[in-house]
Order: structure tokens, then C-alpha cells, then sequence
């Protein structure tokens, strides 16, 4: 499975996962929202933070028939058209908060919903893109994307394994060399129950490609899990103010929720480590505590070893438990007072006490 670049920063599953957090609707049509997002997600621990570049009239139609209009969840009653008028970021905005990611030192890129979207970030030389699950059908826009030759992120929700096939090969075809895919459930928000992550090892092994997640719940345990499979990129909405009123703000993470997500997804992926059943440093001081084999009455010189004068108990300065057995039965070689370990010395028993080197 190969790894991608964004920015010089390598995402696979040896590398940290990266962390987008995801403006989407939420600046509210106030551009100081925008920008205060963008510090929010660099003062947090993201590695990116992401827009959505598109026009009301290029995603969709104004039309007010039933095929138009939205029924049920956050958004009822609105048609498609009112919705993204409403949310849509204006593209004289997008120079500025680019010009405002890269002085900050985070970084910023978008979801092109249209090929004049494309052009749009193209002219400010974004340095990836993500096409968003409801656009991963929309085989000719991933096509005309993945000719610009830079990093692309699919995201995969709703599209079944033919699709997101399809998806990638369209991808390829366009001439995309780096490309990532992302777990997804498009609901806003999503159930965790709905989420199945056992699929992203399935997403692994099926299509070989570096894998994430996009999580729509509404706190970090999904995501945080998400890593202990193989997550290597974890996509997540933000938001100022989760009671701002906006789309997105109801089911987005506000400044802490970001901040304890960075931070949870850094100790589960330092978690996994590696295969090692070495005894680890800061169990050292501790191996001194495990069981071991003392004398539980005064013991002389010749006197056989029972169950009454020999126990396994703490500390673990004597012989190991395993040899339990192999003593009761045998003679003492010295004297041994109560509350003395055994050892090789006073009870004539071989041992191999390579990994007990406190003794």
C-alpha cells in the first residue's frame, strides 16, 4: 500500500494519521468565521483544514418540484437550491483564506464540485483535492480532476464496491498518482452503529490504496477507533459554535472536541506500536512484584521441600513458579531461613533464568 503527500507531509499507515478538519458550511457567510475556523484548526493539532468550493447553480438547479426539495433530517423542507445558497462559500473569499492558511503554516485545500472549481484552485495552486461522497459517482469530475496530477481524496459514502472501483479507475485514467480513499456514512449526523469499521481492513486488502475516515458522528470514539484499523486519514467537521445555527454546526466538532480528537488519535496510533512481547522499560521496576518461590518455614540443610515450608508468593526475587513441582519433593542444599528466596544455590534446581534478571 503506498503512501501520499500533501505538502511534503507523508500519509500511510507508518506515518501519524492526518487530521482534516472540515470547514464545509460553517463560516455562516461571515469570512472573519472562516478565518478564526482556520486558526481554531492549527492552535488544535489538525494537519489540514478543507473547504468546499462550489456556485448554487453549478451543483444544482433552483427549482422547487418534489425531485428538488428536501424531505426529512436536519435540512426539511429547504430544496436543494435554497440549501446550497445559503452554505456555499463565496469564491472571492477563497484567495484570501488560502493566502491566510499558508501564513499561518496549515494546510488548506477544497472539494471541487464542478470543473470551473477546479480551475478556481487550480489558479491558487492547492496542493490536493477531495472529492466528496455524493460526487464519487461523477466519474467525468474525478477525470478532470485527477488531470491536474496532484494528491486526491475520495470519499466513499453511499457508493458500493463497483463505484468506488469505478471511482479509482477514473482517478487513474486521469492520471492521478497519489490517491487516497475514505470510509464513509453520509448522514448528517451518522450513527456509529452505521459506521462498520471493520470494512476499512476490507477497503485495505480489496483496493490497496492508503484509507480514512470520514466521520459524520457526533464525538471522537468512532474516528479515535478508526485508527486501531488502519485509518491513516481522519476527516472531521468543525465549527465555532456547535449551537451557531448553521447546515454543518449541530453535528460539527467545536475548538476542544478538535483538540481532544488530535490528541486521542496520537495515543491510539502510538498505541498500536509494533509486535513485541519484550519486556517493555516501564514494566522494569515492576517485575520485582510478580510471584516467585520462597521459603515459608525455616528449612535445613537435607530437609525435603513441601507444600507447607515452600509457597509461590510476591515478591519475585526467587525461583519462578514453573518450578514448583520439580522442587517439592527434593532436598534443600543449605539452610534456609523463613522468608528467604530459593534459588539455584540452596534447593540444587537447574534453571534457565534468562528473562529474570532481577534475580
Amino acid at each position: 500500500m503506498q503512501a501520499i503527500f500533501i505538502n511534503n507531509r507523508k500519509i500511510g499507515q507508518e506515518c501519524l494519521p492526518y487530521i482534516i478538519a472540515e470547514m464545509s458550511a460553517n463560516h455562516n457567510g461571515d469570512i472573519n468565521n472562516a478565518y478564526k475556523i482556520i486558526d481554531m484548526a492549527k492552535a488544535s493539532g489538525a494537519d489540514a483544514v478543507k473547504l468546499q468550493t462550489y456556485h448554487p447553480d453549478t451543483i444544482t438547479m433552483d427549482m422547487k418540484t418534489p425531485d428538488f426539495m428536501i424531505e426529512g433530517g436536519l435540512w426539511n423542507g429547504q430544496s436543494l437550491h435554497e440549501l446550497y445558497k445559503g452554505a456555499y462559500m463565496p469564491w472571492e473569499w477563497h484567495k484570501f483564506l488560502f493566502d491566510y492558511a499558508k501564513k499561518i503554516g496549515i494546510t488548506i485545500f477544497s472539494s471541487p464540485f464542478d470543473n470551473t472549481a477546479v480551475d478556481l484552485l487550480e489558479d491558487l495552486n492547492t496542493p490536493a483535492y477531495k472529492i466528496a461522497s455524493f460526487e464519487a459517482v461523477d466519474l467525468p469530475l474525478i477525470k478532470y480532476t485527477a488531470q491536474t496530477g496532484k494528491p486526491m481524496i475520495i470519499s466513499t459514502g453511499m457508493a458500493d464496491a463497483q463505484e468506488i472501483q469505478e471511482a479509482i479507475e477514473a482517478a487513474r485514467e486521469g492520471g492521478c498518482k497519489e490517491l487516497a480513499i475514505l470510509h464513509c456514512v453520509s448522514a448528517y449526523p451518522a450513527l456509529a452503529s452505521d459506521y462498520n469499521l471493520r470494512k476499512l481492513v476490507d477497503m485495505q486488502q480489496k483496493f490497496d490504496l492508503v484509507t480514512g475516515l470520514s466521520d459524520h458522528t457526533i464525538d471522537n470514539t468512532t474516528a479515535i477507533t478508526s485508527v486501531a484499523l488502519g485509518a491513516s486519514i481522519i476527516e472531521k467537521h468543525v465549527t465555532l459554535d456547535r449551537n451557531g445555527g448553521g447546515p454543518d454546526d449541530s453535528f460539527s466538532l467545536e475548538e476542544e472536541g478538535l483538540k481532544g480528537l488530535c490528541v486521542g488519535v496520537k495515543t491510539a496510533w502510538e498505541s498500536l506500536g509494533k509486535v513485541d512481547y519484550g519486556r517493555k522499560s516501564s514494566e522494569q521496576g515492576n517485575i520485582k512484584f510478580r510471584r516467585s518461590l520462597y521459603a515459608f518455614e525455616d528449612i535445613k540443610k537435607g530437609e525435603m521441600f513441601t507444600k507447607e515450608n515452600v509457597k509461590s508468593i510476591r515478591p519475585g526475587f526467587g525461583l519462578p513458579p514453573k518450578y514448583y513441582e520439580e522442587i517439592l519433593g527434593t532436598i534443600a542444599q543449605k539452610n534456609i531461613r523463613r522468608g528467604l528466596p530459593l534459588s539455584q544455590e540452596n534447593s540444587g534446581i537447574i534453571c534457565n533464568l534468562n528473562n529474570n534478571k532481577n534475580l
